[in-house]
């Protein structure tokens, strides 16, 4: 995605005010093997990049001034309760040096499982992303988690997750738990309805 910006040279409190009366949003690049540089935004067109989960997931084509450079969005503030954002931080990346950045999970294949076609269970999303470590260039639009094996009272661990080439999960030593299979109270899976149809039929026969 492409992002334009431009240089200011005006910083504080009432600059970053009349910025944004203006319908700018203050921010800033740093990293890489350059200085830091504040620059300011289009807001709206900030606000509706914010709305898509690549924006916050990819490598951006960060243009200031007619030259581009390639980032990822760091962190951003809003305000409180209005439509409108505050500021907004970019790291510069470089080809040859690993990124860490967290990545959507995307769920898939969960009506064909087991835990969902013989039991009616319901599939719990514990993590909804993950943090992960690679080269620039492999840094994932998001990690797709395969359901279609899972039962009930079992659940997919990070361990369990088919990652890109390139890519590794930082899991700090803990093998969490992604999604998990759990029948909901009441509901009566289809391998354990037959049986208790039997059960009242096989003592009627024995009277």
């Amino acid at each position: 995605m492409k992002v334009i910006a431009f240089k200011r040279d005006l910083q504080g409190t009432g600059a970053s005010r009349r910025l944004r009366i203006s319908g700018q949003t203050p921010g800033i690049v740093y990293g890489g093997t350059e200085a830091p540089v504040t620059i300011s935004l289009d807001h709206n067109a900030l606000y509706h990049a914010l709305k898509k989960e690549v924006f916050h997931s990819s490598i951006l084509d960060l243009e200031i001034d007619g030259v581009s450079q390639p980032v990822l969005l760091r962190d951003f503030q809003v305000h409180a309760y209005k439509q409108l954002v505050l500021h907004a931080d970019f790291q510069r990346v470089l080809a040859d040096k690993a990124i860490q950045m967290k990545v959507a999970l995307h769920f898939a294949n969960a009506e064909v499982s087991p835990a969902v076609k013989l039991h009616a269970a319901t599939i719990s999303h514990v993590l909804n992303e993950v943090e992960v470590s690679c080269l620039p260039g492999k840094l994932p639009e998001f990690i797709t988690v395969d359901l279609s094996n899972i039962d009930v009272g079992h659940s997919v661990h990070l361990a369990d997750l088919t990652l890109p080439e390139g890519v590794t999960v930082i899991a700090h030593g803990k093998n969490q738990t992604v999604a998990t299979a759990l029948v909901p109270p009441g509901h009566v899976s289809a391998e354990a309805a037959p049986a208790a149809d039997a059960a009242p039929a096989a003592k009627k026969g024995k009277k």
